[in-house]
């Protein structure tokens, strides 16, 4: 963590010193906004987060209850949200106070007795080490808490708006706030009056329930399963052995429980199957009381008993899965014809079974993939255009999300006799376990993901997909570290330059590049605003193949140690080696020739070129920089949405 280049910090370096709207941050909910969101949910906390980091832009994020969330829902945290956790810098905290799977136990009727369960299985929850980081149970609420936290020590100074409910929205794209925002406070002695907020974009993170969804008329279709669960989180004294072990337990009385161990010891969660609903039952099912989640919970059990001391939550659900026809409030007459004003996150998008862990992690991607590209484009550097592939990207993303968890969920509540191979549920948790882990993501080619005509260069890092992180020693201290944990989530991009074989201050592939980048007019850091440092919109590293104790430091090129700061300082924590005892060049397939990897500021991997392949670079920079794109496409006639 770098602290010092603007002056001495004797205080706790994560409060970032306050810039722009956070310097005199009204307290009452301003008139205009640039930017509001609408819930506090995980997509709206983590995109108000990294909105937090553009001090220039007025976001305000409201929510409808009267203060933070104390019982959330969601708990599974999946490896790549603790790689995006990383980059908001909490993820060892919630680490330390979160329930870590490392091993999940499958229950099956004993072939002597089909009255009794016994364990069959306990594979390994991440046997290929997919992340460094590691698969957590942790509440929903704590997400938040730590996001809270986040925007607070921002430069912005956000915090949430509480006690506001959404009413209605329209959209005059003629204004300079195009759209209008209805309000009703929700909470407090003014409590059912309106309030109005203009705003130039409004992000609908409003749940499965989305009012903003209704608003601007995007259609949730899909179907449900007609199978009702249980869950609780509980307390109990048991005998069954697996209790702090995440389980799948599939009994002979036809029965199936997901048991999820929580946080701090002691909690549990129980997905309690309670079998398939009439289509004609009309919600009946959900007046299932505690007492027969329980009592169903025991049966399935046997003989192990279950003696439930305390309920934290519980409730009862019918699985579905159902998605958006789009994310945002273009038409598709209108597609190329204006950009979004309007968008929609999380579980006003896409909706499924809880049992697969994925709704809040799906959810918090949305919010990181719109955050940044809503902050580019109010600050200047990047043209409308850009917005358009917020949609585009993440409805797939959702529609790969519901056709696993039908998979999962319909294993799940399959009886054990209804298994052509006894082993297929354990199997089929095995063999895919990148999707749950969150790395199956590889976003299509666009303007922010080149096609992949060098990837042979760089086999590790798929375009497209995150960026997978690996062990380096940063040359100016010899200290070891993770390579991808150096980036935060700060809005600038990564250019990873791994270095040919040379010596730095040799004539080199790397030399060359270096110059080019820090010298042309094509280079995109040519685009950083005069005045700023140089490294504010694009972050620039160089990894040499050399042990670090081989490095000159004094000879590497100025391009990768900038001058920072008002002090005009050396950031010397750019420069790198690889790691003899795991070298990042094998790990990750690198070309020993060299190698530009471009990194997203969502941490996904856009570009590969071979060091002289600057052209290239140029080329897919252009319609990304707003100085040197086409102009945005006209906007559209004025809208009302009730």
């Amino acid at each position: 963590m770098q602290f010092h280049h603007h002056g001495y910090v004797s205080g706790d370096p994560r409060v970032q010193p306050a810039a722009g709207v956070g310097l005199d941050r009204p307290q009452e909910l301003p008139d205009e906004v640039d930017v509001l969101i609408i819930g506090t949910g995980p997509a709206g906390m983590i995109a108000a987060a990294q909105l937090s980091q553009f001090p220039g832009i007025s976001t305000r994020i409201v929510e409808r209850r009267a203060g933070r969330l104390a019982i959330g829902q969601a708990d599974g945290i999946q490896a790549r949200s603790v790689e995006t956790f990383q980059a908001f810098g909490f993820a060892h905290r919630i680490i330390d106070e979160a329930y870590r799977i490392v091993e999940m136990a499958f229950w099956k009727p004993d072939p002597a007795d089909s009255s009794r369960i016994i364990r069959t299985a306990r594979p390994e929850d991440d046997p290929t080490a997919i992340s460094e980081f590691p698969h957590l149970i942790v509440n929903q609420a704590r997400v938040l808490d730590y996001f809270a936290e986040f925007m607070k020590n921002a430069p912005a100074r956000m915090e949430p708006d509480y006690g506001f409910e959404f009413a209605g929205l329209e959209v005059d794209d003629e204004q300079e706030y195009p759209v209008r925002v209805t309000l009703v406070r929700a909470a407090g002695e003014h409590a059912g009056t309106e309030r109005t907020v203009r705003a130039k974009y409004v992000v609908g993170a409003d749940g499965a329930r989305s009012p903003v969804r209704q608003a601007i008329g995007c259609t949730l279709a899909g179907d449900q399963a007609n199978h009702a669960w249980g869950v609780m989180d509980a307390l109990a004294v048991t005998d069954f052995p697996d209790i702090r072990r995440k389980c799948a337990i599939q009994s002979g009385s036809g029965g199936s429980i997901l048991l999820i161990p929580r946080e701090g010891g002691h909690l549990f969660r129980m997905y309690v199957d309670l079998g398939e609903v009439d289509p004609a039952d009309n919600g009946a099912v959900r007046a299932t009381t505690l007492e027969q989640i329980i009592a169903k919970a025991n049966t399935i059990l046997s003989p192990y008993t279950l003696d439930v001391r305390n309920v934290a939550w519980h409730s009862v659900y019918e699985v579905g899965h159902r998605l958006t026809d789009r994310f945002d409030d273009v038409l598709p007459e209108d597609v190329g014809t204006r950009t979004p004003r309007v968008f929609i996150t999380g579980d006003a998008c896409h909706t499924h079974s809880a049992k697969a862990g994925q709704g809040m992690n799906v959810s918090m991607q949305d919010g990181f993939n719109l955050g940044w590209k809503l902050g580019h484009v109010l600050e200047g550097r990047s043209p409308e255009a850009l917005l358009a592939t917020y949609s585009a990207e993440r409805q797939v993303v959702a529609r790969d999300l519901i056709a696993f968890d039908k998979e999962w969920s319909t294993l799940m509540a399959r009886k054990p006799e209804d298994f052509a191979d006894p082993s297929e549920l354990e199997d089929f948790y095995v063999r895919t376990i990148e999707f749950p882990a969150g790395f199956m993501t590889q976003y299509a080619p666009s303007m922010l993901v080149a096609e992949g005509v060098h990837q042979d260069l760089a086999a590790g890092f798929p375009i497209g997909k995150r960026f997978k992180s690996a062990p380096v020693v940063r040359v100016c201290d010899g200290v070891p570290m993770q390579l991808g944990h150096h980036a935060t989530a700060d809005g600038r991009w990564r250019i990873y330059v791994f270095a040919d074989g040379a010596a730095p201050g040799t004539a080199s592939g790397v030399e060359a590049f270096a110059d080019w980048i820090g010298t042309h007019p094509d280079s995109p850091l040519a685009a950083t605003p005069p005045g700023a440092d140089r490294d504010a919109w694009f972050d620039v590293k160089v990894i040499y193949q050399q042990d670090h104790t081989q490095v000159d430091i004094g000879r590497v090129p100025t391009e990768f140690t900038p001058a920072v700061g008002p002090f005009g300082l050396t950031d010397y924590e750019k420069v790198y080696a690889a790691d003899p005892a795991a070298d990042i060049f094998d790990l990750r397939g690198l070309d020993r020739a060299g190698v530009v990897v471009v990194v997203r500021p969502d941490q996904y991997v856009a570009h590969v070129i071979p060091l002289s392949g600057t052209a290239g670079l140029a080329a897919f920079f252009a319609p990304l920089l707003a100085s040197r794109a086409d102009s945005p496409g006209t906007p559209g006639a004025g809208r009302t949405f009730a």
